[in-house]
């Protein structure tokens, strides 16, 4: 491991300084690069526009005729935390603007595959529906929606995945990663492009008479869909003044969409989308309404099942707590239990679907726990103690549970820093000669782009792929799983050099000790962070006081250390090696609170050991005084 401090641009820094930015803060900022105050705003006023989506204004006609005629709406959801998420603000959504025929469906992990399929649209058709949405998927259902068409139902696509090389043949498309949509935020989840959606269908209502002009002033944001037929400005918030146009009845109070936020807020630092100002912008929101008590009755359950205190909710909150307990549903049992727990109003239902996505969270790491045991020594395997691992790594065990295994694929890209596929035997009926794979990325390797390569390089191997830069999910028969493992290292080979297979650790650089306060702590800890805008890690040579394991298993570090002249505690999760006596530490910042008091302790990220060597100090048997 390489420890480099990112680079701060003095003068953004500076600037931002100038303009009232605390100094660490600013330094953060400048170094994630951020060159202005205004860039920090996160008011709704500062989202990009709806009308930027392209297709955005046939999606908001499409449901707005479909209201008009009391036509049956049905979502087709992915079984993850953003499709999940996405699905409840549909539901919520097109309900809270007057859909009185709503309703969901999640394809099975097992037996159904990801995406709308054939069967899917068959299921979706004999309950009735009228209109079929996707959620979180759908751009590269080519068949399902052709099948959907046949069978008479109308379709929308809202998506945030990359498409293939065929468009599905929908009435609509609603995805910034569609060709020729100049939408600024690529990076969009699937629950923030279904919240753009409702933006664009309010607006079109509004443009209809639906709703009444006393209660639609509100303040603007960005501008309308283009074809919505909106006269002004929108904003979560409220909307502006309607235009005289066809009623679809009695005009009513304009609804507000911004509770809706939480689950945006949820859904996106959940799929670790890239958190680029835009999305900055709607995670702040909805965690602004969480911490003032102001979300929805199952996310409140899943903060207190998770032992999280919601006025002081994070994105780490998000991403490690609430997250993996609506992912823990799709992938052991029925994502329809996440989606009911964020549809309900009924405060002991939410408690009664929290406990339950608990304990199916427990057993998905246990699952997960010995999976990963197996999978890393398979991993090891493929090369000796001094050589270095193969560019990437794929591996099959037939006792492999298909979903987990893209959370072990994770573990093991941390672990050695390699691009890797994890595979299961799939446990669909008919399906047991098929491998379902996913895969998890280093920076510097588009794997969904090395998928593709794979596949042309060697048709008839991967029977189903897709996903994204960083991660991506194949299905494989299993006589070819050798062919698509050295397929994959050989793309690997020719696309990353030493310097991209090194794992760089990058840092915020030293920490000045003034900055060792639990208050600040609680500064840092407020702000959004998350992937593509990372949380504060710094990087300075530390003394090694004493150091011993801790933890049930005893698979912690526990360390005693002076930093900058200061003792300090400091825990490594997961961690069993000794440290040396002076060592070049990666850390984050929290706060330890027993009995009353809170203290800053370090939570260690890595270390590089031969930036200064010296004798290992031995790890202690008790704990030190």
């Amino acid at each position: 491991m390489k420890i480099v401090a990112r680079d701060v641009p003095p003068r953004a820094a500076w600037a931002l300084e100038q303009a009232g930015v605390h100094p660490l803060l600013a330094r953060l900022y400048a170094a994630r690069g951020v060159r202005g105050k205004d860039e920090l705003d996160d008011g709704l006023a500062r989202l990009l526009p709806p009308g930027g989506l392209k297709g955005i204004g046939a999606a908001a006609r499409l449901l707005a005729d479909a209201m008009a005629q009391n036509q049956r709406l049905c979502i087709v959801a992915d079984y993850d935390c953003d499709g999940a998420t996405a699905c409840a603000v549909g539901v919520r959504g097109l309900r809270l603007l007057g859909a009185t025929h709503v309703d969901y469906l999640v394809p099975d992990r097992v037996n159904d595959g990801y995406g709308l399929t054939a069967s899917i649209a068959r299921r979706v058709a004999e309950r009735g529906a009228d209109v079929l949405i996707t959620v979180d998927n759908g751009i590269a259902s080519v068949e399902g929606v052709a099948e959907a068409k046949a069978l008479g139902l109308q379709v929308l696509v809202t998506d945030h995945h990359l498409p293939g090389p065929e468009l599905p043949a929908a009435d609509a498309i609603v995805n910034p990663n569609q060709p020729g949509c100049p939408f600024e935020s690529k990076s969009m989840a699937g629950v923030g492009v279904m919240f753009y959606v409702l933006l664009a269908l309010r607006a079109e209502l509004r443009a209809r008479g639906v709703f009444d002009a006393s209660s639609a002033a509100g303040p603007p944001q960005g501008g309308s869909a283009p074809g919505t037929g909106s006269a002004g400005a929108t904003s979560p918030a409220g909307g502006s003044e309607p235009r005289s146009a066809g009623s679809l009845g009695a005009p009513r109070p304009q609804p507000k969409l911004d509770p809706l936020l939480t689950l945006v807020a949820l859904g996106t630092v959940a799929d670790v989308v890239k958190l680029d100002a835009n999305n900055r912008r709607l995670v702040a929101q909805g965690l602004k309404r969480i911490r003032a008590g102001q979300m929805p009755a199952g996310v409140a359950a899943l903060f207190t099942a998770a032992s999280r205190k919601a006025p002081v909710a994070t994105t780490f909150d998000f991403g490690f707590a609430l997250g993996p307990r609506i992912n823990a549903a799709g992938r052991l049992a029925d994502m329809t239990l996440g989606i009911e727990c964020l549809l309900t109003d009924d405060a002991g239902r939410a408690a009664e679907l929290a406990a339950t996505l608990d304990g199916i969270n427990r057993e998905r790491r246990e699952i997960e726990g010995g999976m990963r045991d197996q999978a890393l020594l398979m991993a090891e395997s493929l090369f000796q103690e001094d050589e270095e691992p193969p560019p990437a790594i794929s591996v099959f065990d037939p006792d492999f549970h298909e979903g987990v295994v893209g959370i072990v694929a994770s573990r093991i890209k941390d672990k050695l820093h390699r691009p890797t596929f994890v595979f299961a035997a799939s446990a669909a009926e008919g399906r047991e000669h098929e491998l379902k794979g996913s895969g998890r990325s280093i920076p510097g390797f588009h794997l969904r782009d090395a998928l593709d390569l794979v596949a042309k390089r060697h048709p008839g191997v991967l029977l189903r792929f897709g996903g994204h830069a960083m991660a991506a999910g194949c299905t494989v028969a299993r006589e070819q799983f050798t062919v698509f493992e050295q397929a994959l290292a050989q793309v690997a080979a020719e696309w990353l050099g030493a310097a991209t297979l090194t794992r760089r650790l990058e840092t915020d650089g030293p920490l000045a000790p003034e900055y060792c306060r639990a208050d600040m702590v609680d500064t840092l800890h407020r702000e959004v962070w998350g992937q593509g805008f990372a949380p504060p890690t710094f990087s300075q040579e530390v003394q090694v006081l004493s150091q011993r394991l801790v933890g049930e298993g005893k698979n912690h570090l526990s360390i005693k250390l002076i930093h900058q002249g200061n003792p300090i505690d400091a825990i490594w999760f997961s961690h069993t090696e000794p440290l040396p006596a002076r060592v070049l530490l990666a850390f984050r910042l929290d706060v330890n609170e027993w009995k009353g008091e809170r203290k800053v302790q370090f939570l260690v990220e890595g270390a590089q050991t031969d930036a200064a060597p010296r004798p290992a100090q031995p790890l202690a048997t008790r704990s030190p005084s």
